[in-house]
This record gives C-alpha cells, sequence and structure tokens, in this order.
C-alpha cells in the first residue's frame, strides 16, 4: 500500500475526529440523562437512593463485561463495523427505556443499553489507532473525549428543560434520534486506515490472552477505575444533592452542572496535549493533579454555600480530568494496533467497574450518614490513581519491555 499524501492524512485525521467526537458525544449524553431522570423515576417507580443508584450501576455492570468481548470483536471483525453494530443497538435500547413501566423492566434495559455501549470504547479506540501517528494519538483522543465534558454540559442545559415540559421518557427518545444520525454519519464518512509505518510494524506482541494475563495492563486499568470513580460519583449525584440541599429547580440543576463539565471538557483536550509532548510519563501529570483533586473534593464535600459548592466541584473537575488522556498514553502508543481492542478494552473495564460501583456506594453513604460523608469518600479514588501511577512504566519503550514484547526491525518489504 503506498503512503497516502500528508494532505490526505491530515484529512484522515480531521474526519475521524469529528466523527468519534459525535458518537462519544452521543454515548455519554445518553449515559447522563438518566442521572438527570433520577428523581422523576424515584416518585414514579417509588424508589430510595440504593435503588436509584442500582439503576446507574446495571448499566456499568453491563458495559464492564462488554468490554473486552468489544475488543475482541473489533480486533477480528474491524472497529468499524462494531462501530456500526453499538451505535445501532445502544440508540435502539435508548428508545426502549422511554417506554419502561416497571423498575425491574428499567433494570433490564439499563443492563442490555449497557451491553450494547460497552462493545463501543476498545473499537472506538482501535478505529482511532488505525488513523492516526502514535505522535499525534493523544491530541487526537483528547479532542474526542473532551467530547464527554461537552456532553456533561449540554445534556442537561438540553434535556432538563425537555424533561419540565415533556416528562422524563422525552428525553430517552431524543438522545436515541441523534445516535441514528451518528451512525448514518460514522457509515458514509468515516475514512480508511492509514499504512502502519515505523515501531508499529514489525513488532513481535503476545496474543489476545497473552494481552489479559499482562500484570502492567492491569494495573492501567485500576488507574481507570481511581479517576472514574471520582467522575461518576460527582455526576451521578450532584444534581440530586443540589435539588435536595439548596432547592434548586432541575433545570438550574443542570445549568450548575455544566460549568464544572465546561472546565472538564478543556482539561481533558490539554491533558492528551500534555501527555502528546511528555511522551507519556503519566506520573508527572497524574500526582499533582490528584493532589489538587483531593483537596478540591473535601472543600467541596464539606462547603457551605452553593457558589462554593460549585467552585470547588469546578476545580475538582479540572484537576481529575487533567488525568484521562494520561492514563491511556502509554498504552495506546505501546500496544500494537492488532492488540488495541482488547488492551484498551481492559483498561476502560476498570472505568466501568466505578462506573458500576461508586453511584450506588455513595447513595448508600448519602443515606446513612450524609452527602458530605459520602461525597468526601471519594478521595480514596485520588489515593487509587496515583498509586497506580507510579506504579506503571512511563513511556512506550519501558511499556513494552514490560509487557515482554520487543521492537523488531520492520520487514524488508517495508524498508524497501
Amino acid at each position: 500500500m503506498s503512503a497516502p499524501s500528508p494532505q490526505s492524512a491530515r484529512r484522515t485525521v480531521r474526519v475521524t475526529i469529528v466523527l468519534l467526537f459525535a458518537a462519544w458525544l452521543v454515548d455519554y449524553a445518553d449515559r447522563l440523562v438518566i442521572n438527570l431522570v433520577l428523581p422523576s423515576l424515584g416518585a414514579e417507580f417509588d424508589l430510595n437512593r440504593g435503588q436509584q443508584g442500582l439503576v446507574v450501576s446495571v448499566f456499568f455492570l453491563a458495559y464492564a463485561l462488554a468490554q473486552i468481548p468489544g475488543g475482541m470483536l473489533a480486533d477480528r471483525y474491524g472497529a468499524q463495523r462494531v462501530t456500526l453494530w453499538a451505535l445501532l443497538s445502544w440508540s435502539a435500547f435508548t428508545a426502549l427505556t422511554g417506554f419502561a413501566w416497571s423498575f425491574v423492566v428499567l433494570l433490564v434495559l439499563r443492563f442490555a443499553f449497557g451491553a450494547a455501549e460497552g462493545i463501543f470504547p476498545p473499537a472506538s479506540l482501535k478505529v482511532l489507532v488505525e488513523r492516526t501517528t502514535p505522535d499525534e494519538r493523544m491530541g487526537a483522543n483528547g479532542v474526542i473525549m473532551s467530547s464527554n465534558a461537552v456532553a456533561g454540559v449540554l445534556t442537561p442545559l438540553l434535556v432538563a428543560p425537555l424533561i419540565a415540559a415533556f416528562g422524563w421518557r422525552s428525553a430517552f427518545f431524543s438522545t436515541a434520534a441523534l445516535g441514528v444520525l451518528v451512525l448514518v454519519a460514522v457509515r458514509m464518512w468515516l475514512p480508511a486506515p492509514l499504512p502502519r509505518t515505523g515501531p508499529e510494524t514489525g513488532t513481535a506482541r503476545p496474543g489476545v490472552g497473552g494481552v489479559l494475563r499482562l500484570g502492567v495492563i492491569w494495573r492501567f486499568s485500576a488507574m481507570m477505575f481511581g479517576y472514574s470513580a471520582i467522575v461518576w460519583g460527582i455526576s451521578t449525584w450532584v444534581p440530586s444533592y443540589l435539588s435536595e440541599e439548596y432547592g434548586v429547580s432541575l433545570a438550574t440543576a443542570g445549568a450548575l452542572v455544566a460549568i464544572p463539565a465546561l472546565a472538564a471538557a478543556g482539561a481533558i483536550v490539554v491533558g492528551g496535549r500534555l501527555s502528546d509532548r511528555l511522551g507519556g510519563h503519566h506520573r508527572k501529570v497524574i500526582v499533582p493533579s490528584m493532589t489538587v483533586a483531593a483537596a478540591a473534593l473535601l472543600l467541596m464535600a464539606f462547603s457551605s454555600s452553593l457558589t462554593g459548592f460549585v467552585a470547588f466541584a469546578t476545580l475538582a473537575s479540572v484537576a481529575v480530568s487533567l488525568c484521562y488522556m494520561p492514563i491511556l498514553a502509554v498504552p495506546l502508543s505501546g500496544l500494537a494496533p492488532e492488540q488495541v481492542g482488547v488492551g484498551s478494552a481492559v483498561i476502560v473495564l476498570g472505568g466501568q467497574v466505578a462506573g458500576m460501583v461508586a453511584p450506588p456506594v455513595v447513595g448508600l453513604l448519602a443515606d446513612a450518614f450524609s452527602f458530605q460523608v459520602a461525597f468526601a469518600s471519594l478521595v480514596v479514588g485520588v489515593a487509587i490513581a496515583m498509586v497506580m501511577a507510579l506504579l506503571t512504566p512511563q513511556d512506550a519503550a519501558s511499556f513494552r519491555t514490560a509487557t515482554g514484547a520487543s521492537d523488531l526491525p520492520a520487514p524488508a518489504k517495508a524498508q524497501s
């Protein structure tokens, strides 16, 4: 395969970024809708906070279980095909959630929705790896994953008034329609992969089973768990906390939640740029950022005013979000493209286990003690992320050494 022109390669990267940004925006918006409708679900189905947290966590149970199978499917059948399957199936289950008539049905539909979305992250990362070079990958992924924070801004601003006007079911119907639109766009416009060059060719790597047995991959997964426990612990319960503690309306709570989410969007992009510039070395970002996050979380939890709570929540969101891309940087540079699906699935799995655990635990702590205690408990996630940042390889070369892979010269035909 002849090498593409620089202009063609740049266009491939740009179009891939735009399409994956849109797909992740809808993916994350679909997940955030449930946080906004929890008070309505609690009232309609007579649910306590623990049961409301279960509605959130059952999604993450399925999402977590689907990660590694999703990575294997992407490696076997192609990342683009699996991405399209994911978009189609999760949009269908999102729409069906709007028809739920009982708590049990809601749990079943949320589980199916989680399984459908769960195959998407490893496929998406593989789509990106196939269409970027290592030195631009984290910057590109930082832009793409800033969509999560952008969804955190737009979803409450747009969906909260929709729920107020038409009821909670309308939120699921509208986000499902957006998923179908993105599905069509990805099907029509996603570019073909770039040819592999440089260190990514001719490299001996472990197979799928070998990847799953690599302790270093699971340490990165644990780091993602710590990060995600903070993110989901905050995003799930802050709307309810603002409503109960300060008596603000759902629309006002949505606008207040958008402030830290907007700041987090910029922090994710910056974190991606830092990862590219540092060539990995994630502890240089994660250790100081998580230190700030720990202080901000405690100040947020025990703030005596609404202004203080939002200000410290914003600071915590920025500090935590700076760590997202650094967690992924070294593995995505060190893994061969044919192992990115499974390898990234293991790492993302840690985040989904956190999403499964954090919402009900925070909810139970809020019921048993107070929201202050519940939010303060999120510093456990800070500690886990910092420890794992110190116990993992800091660049692609040391990562490959830790995985037992050896950088071999490219094949002769590739060098000619």
